[in-house]
């Protein structure tokens, strides 16, 4: 790129700035200043009732938090809106009856003002700093491109700027045009994404595996859709990329070899539909209820508020304990010992009647108790009851039917015993005094035979 490719450049903005000299000392121009001044204190007026009417309504959104982020952000401008459309309604009428001349700074005002209040719009709803510092800049730089009537020849400078790789040209005005077309396009394909997701997961119609698997069907054919049409709508080829892809798709599959085997194997588990959100599962120690299936990992949330992201291909190649596959309801045991002295027929009546003043167990389905061995000092049961909300935890039921069992027991005088032994010496044993026990016999005697 040479001195001379910058020539058309510096010769239209200098035109341009020795045209604006002459304009300004135009008559018409100072009536230009007035009247935007009157439409501007005009807006300002208008702007504080509309703004508070408007915002009770917007807030009342709910569900939609992208799309409140972006009313919020054009309420908060709603001034310069007005500003925008009182100054074109006297653009047109000005057009009409007089000059376009002398309408000229009234059209370059307005032009500044639509960019500059959508820039900030945009920027507003943009959470990403970096992100709207760039579009900010750039979209400023396209407007004063327009501004000077120099986007011709920036287009040109920047078609000149590039490198040939075989008969395809790559220069900076694709890649540019390829960037903001790309990033436009995902960011409607993503919004889109989101907010068709959003209604087909209210939706209750549909099993909440189902949900899942078209949301993420939808988000992922919206994503590659708006990928290609950036790339169409740029003039692309995408035939170039047949070779390149697959001798990237080779690398890719190598070493994004677990990423490709999560992503099948969520898709494989909302096919089958083995989990799905608000499950309870047992996943090797882990226990908890499943939150949210991701394309990745699926997150389980725990009763201590612990959120597990595990991969999708451990559900596919583990054991799991899906307590709420097929029906929730759950069957628990409590094994517990009695003494001997104690009757087993009472102590099964006392242990089931105790189990049913749980408020967690299912009254249709009556506990039972069995008896399961004589142990080595006590009489082994075990309490079988149910319960349908796995979710709420396992180890608390239990402790709460076994304080149970243990208030009817004392209640009634069962006893539960506790391990003792029994040793049986097999040769005589000999037991002597000990040296202070001797010393304490001896002044023992001392004492007596001083006594009268």
């Amino acid at each position: 790129m040479s001195e001379n490719d910058f020539t058309p450049l510096l010769v239209t903005a200098s035109d341009w700035l020795q045209d604006l000299l002459r304009y300004i000392q135009q008559p018409w121009f100072f009536y230009q200043i007035l009247i935007i001044a009157a439409v501007y204190v005009v807006a300002r007026l208008l702007h504080g009732r509309i703004e508070s009417s408007l915002e009770a309504r917007a807030r009342a959104i709910k569900g939609h938090p992208g799309l409140l982020r972006f009313i919020v952000a054009l309420l908060r401008r709603t001034d310069w809106i007005l500003f925008v459309m009182f100054l074109a309604v006297i653009l047109v009428i000005m057009r009409n009856i007089t000059w376009p001349s002398r309408s000229y700074l009234i059209y370059l005002t307005l032009s500044l003002w639509i960019a500059w209040l959508a820039i900030s719009v945009v920027s507003l709803v943009i959470r990403n700093r970096a992100i709207r510092r760039v579009v900010a800049v750039s979209g400023w730089i396209y407007v004063a491109l327009i501004m000077l009537g120099l986007t011709t020849d920036a287009g040109e400078l920047l078609s000149s700027a590039g490198v040939s790789i075989g008969e395809f040209r790559i220069s900076a005005l694709m890649v540019l045009k390829v960037l903001v077309f790309t990033t436009v396009t995902l960011w409607l394909a993503i919004s889109v994404g989101n907010f068709l997701d959003h209604r087909i997961q209210r939706s209750e119609e549909l099993t909440p595996s189902l949900r899942v698997l078209i949301g993420k069907v939808l988000k992922i054919s919206l994503v590659v859709s708006a990928v290609v049409i950036a790339l169409s709508a740029t003039g692309v080829d995408l035939t170039v990329f047949t070779v390149f892809s697959g001798a990237l798709g080779v690398g890719i599959g190598f070493g994004l070899q677990k990423v490709v085997s999560n992503f099948i194997s969520g898709i494989i588990i909302l096919l089958d539909r083995s989990i799905k959100p608000g499950d309870t599962i047992t996943l090797g120690e882990t226990f908890g209820w499943i939150r949210e299936l991701r394309a990745r990992f699926i997150s389980v949330v725990t009763r201590d508020g612990r959120e597990y992201l595990i991969p999708n291909e451990e559900f596919i190649t583990s054991q799991v304990i899906n307590w709420s596959f097929s029906d929730d309801l759950v069957r628990l045991d409590v094994p517990f010992g009695v003494s001997y002295d104690s009757d087993p027929h009472q102590v099964s009546a006392l242990a089931i009647a105790a189990a049913q003043t749980v408020n967690r167990v299912v009254p249709s389905q009556k506990p039972v108790c069995w008896m399961t061995g004589f142990g080595d000092s006590s009489l082994d049961f075990v309490l079988r009851f149910w319960i349908r909300d796995p979710q709420k935890g396992l180890t608390n039921i239990r402790g709460q039917v076994l304080l149970a069992l243990w208030d009817s027991f004392k209640e009634h005088g069962i006893k539960i015993p506790f391990p003792h032994r029994e040793i049986i010496m097999q040769t005589p044993v000999e037991l002597s005094p000990g040296p202070d026990a001797i010393r304490g016999q001896g002044s023992g005697a001392a004492d007596s035979s001083n006594k009268p």
